[in-house]
């Protein structure tokens, strides 16, 4: 067999590797990650810029990454970490990050994407969140079950969480916001 033969086999097991990776975490955690679309990715960020000054964003769950990205390339002053225990998602949102800072200037800010944006490798029920101004979620019921009571033990008086899709229980949201996606993407917002 020639090297252009074995070539294609190679590919084809690299993918199969890494869909039977991401089926695998997904199992364990309850939920696979899932992109945000562009619409849901914009009322975010202009929730983000509601909140007035510097922050620091963490990003519960950071997944692959865009809504973290596009939140910091819309917010000027804000920082973002996105905290992620799926490899893959993590490395190419590592890499998008990489691209993103060689390729993408960011609007109105002379600060570096690369030094406003870090995801790293973490458990999001056992990271700290007493340093956060803005908590990101997009998660599922569960995840939101567990975090309630984490965000109220460890958030600091004034910080926000903004929800994508599933609401904290036991809160009552300060704003809910209808995307204009074809889902109709709800986006809650808290201020704790």
């Amino acid at each position: 067999m020639s090297v252009l033969e074995i070539i294609p086999w190679i590919v084809a097991s690299v993918v199969l590797l890494s869909v039977v990776w991401i089926v695998l975490i997904s199992w364990r955690n309850g939920i696979s990650p899932m992109p945000t679309s562009k619409s849901v990715r914009l009322v975010v960020s202009a929730e983000v810029n509601r909140i007035p000054g510097y922050g620091n964003i963490i990003e519960a769950g950071s997944g692959w990454g865009t809504l973290g990205l596009d939140v910091i390339r819309h917010c000027p002053g804000k920082r973002l970490t996105g905290i992620e225990n799926s490899s893959l998602p993590l490395w190419f949102s590592q890499l998008h990050t990489i691209l993103l800072t060689r390729f993408l200037p960011v609007a109105g800010s002379q600060e570096s994407l690369c030094k406003r944006v870090y995801f790293k490798r973490g458990d999001i029920y056992k990271s700290s969140y007493s340093d956060a101004d803005i908590v990101l979620c997009y998660l599922f019921p569960g995840a939101m079950v567990r975090l309630a009571e984490k965000f109220k033990q460890e958030l600091p008086p004034g910080a926000v969480v903004i929800s994508v899709c599933f609401a904290l229980p036991g809160r009552q949201p300060i704003r809910t916001i209808t995307c204009k996606d074809r889902l109709r993407t709800k986006v809650y917002v808290y201020h704790y």
